[in-house]
């Protein structure tokens, strides 16, 4: 699937996350900011590569501003931000969930 427009979810408040994503190219790309990217930047990217994959959305510019979200919390901010770029906001995506 694509990305129909660029779209963002979440704060920059603590144990928060920011993840803006917009049409990519080659592949999903990454651009991650976070205090605890050292011990938990993988994580924090294979939890918003696993939502992407259940939207089968391959070609993506990820932007994320990581606060001390806990995994739950990204995830539920990725589908948030996935939803608004297909333009789905409306019609969630049940399995997903």
């Amino acid at each position: 699937m694509q990305i129909k427009q660029t779209a963002m979810a979440g704060t920059l408040e603590s144990s928060d996350i920011q993840i803006m994503l917009s049409q990519g190219e080659k592949g999903i790309t990454f651009d991650l900011t976070s205090d605890v990217k050292k011990q938990f930047g993988d994580a924090i990217k294979k939890t918003i590569q696993d939502v992407l994959a259940s939207y089968q959305i391959d070609d993506v510019m990820v932007k994320v501003v990581d606060k001390g979200a806990l995994t739950p919390v990204i995830k539920a901010r990725a589908i948030t931000v996935v939803q608004r770029a297909m333009d789905q906001k409306d019609q969630p995506n049940w399995e997903v969930l």
